[in-house]
């Protein structure tokens, strides 16, 4: 059997994304197994894993926006900037207000510039940062950009110097830094203290299923939890094919977009996206061999303006 899919995890606190990795391999009994964006070990919440040939897939997510509900604590400040670190600060956060707060949140909307947490896996010279800062390394770090799409603050306890707030980021923004930089912007410091991923791309929490639930499971009752891999790739345009057409594209045929079914263009095909991405992502298409109602997803290929064909990146299904 050529298994291949998408679980969509709700991984608990003190578990690594790694943890969550090796149950499903044993739960599957398959090696080729990863997930799509590493969790913090205390934070919980959704953790796309991908297995077999869907593993491939992962590249493709970077347009993906990510949705974290998170708790801060004012007053601290740590190495790791979250609770769990060593405490490297303490300040009095009595004098703050509501209105301070909120406005102490207004600079982190759309692109920013962040700097990431020394205790990341964020390489420099092909070392990882949080591997300089345990060997009590000094080293550079230099701000990136992210895109901060939604962010709202839900709850603030001025008697326990807790602030409850969501917020909707792309790939890569580390929700530790804006707790930092909130706690600058007051003067007091903060740290986060919760961290929940609601949504990942096409993948929320409510759908999400309970690791020790799956752990308990059998082989079989875990693999019809399997999504398709082409569940997530809700940016990409969508092509359907003929049983001949689709044959030709698997076999490495360039395939005319006059002679085909377009069902729906790429997302950013005319509009332009939130972050840098490879400029095939913006004419990239998830291909489909049509039989009746029937569709069978069978790969993605990118538009050449050099042949004017969409010409294959990756095939998932020969057939």
């Amino acid at each position: 059997m050529n298994l291949t899919g998408i679980i969509n995890v709700n991984k608990p606190a003190d578990w690594t994304s790694h943890d969550c990795v090796a149950v499903m391999r044993r739960v599957l009994g398959i090696k080729k197994v990863g997930h799509t964006g590493t969790l913090d070990p205390m934070a919980t919440g959704v953790l796309p894993i991908c297995v077999g040939s869907a593993t491939r897939i992962m590249e493709y997510l970077d347009l993906d926006f990510k949705t974290y509900r998170c708790e801060m604590q004012l007053g601290l400040t740590s190495d790791t900037l979250d609770i769990w670190g060593e405490i490297t600060g303490r300040a009095d956060a009595s004098a703050v207000t509501e209105e301070q707060i909120r406005k102490a949140f207004e600079p982190f909307c759309g692109n920013i510039s962040q700097i990431p947490p020394k205790y990341s896996a964020i390489k420099v010279d092909g070392k990882k940062l949080y591997q300089y800062a345990r060997a009590g390394e000094s080293v550079e770090i230099k701000p990136r950009e992210v895109f901060i799409r939604d962010l709202s603050v839900e709850k603030i306890d001025l008697a326990e110097k807790k602030i409850l707030w969501q917020v909707t980021c792309s790939k890569g923004t580390y929700i530790r830094s804006i707790c930092r930089d909130v706690g600058e912007n007051l003067g007091c410091g903060a740290v986060m203290s919760g961290l929940v991923r609601t949504a990942s791309g096409a993948f929320s929490l409510e759908d999400a299923v309970d690791m020790e639930r799956l752990r308990n499971m059998d082989q079989e009752e875990a693999r019809a939890l399997l999504l398709p891999p082409d569940f997530p790739l809700i940016h990409f345009g969508k092509v359907l094919l003929d049983q001949e057409q689709a044959a030709y594209f698997c076999n490495g045929g360039h395939i005319s977009p006059r002679d085909v079914t377009i069902g729906r263009e790429p997302a950013y095909k005319e509009k332009q996206p939130h972050i840098q991405l490879r400029p095939e992502y913006r004419q990239a298409y998830n291909l489909y061999r049509k039989d009746g109602a029937q569709e069978t997803f069978l790969g993605v290929a990118f538009y050449s303006s050099k042949y004017k064909k969409l010409v294959a990146d990756k095939v998932f299904f020969r057939g």
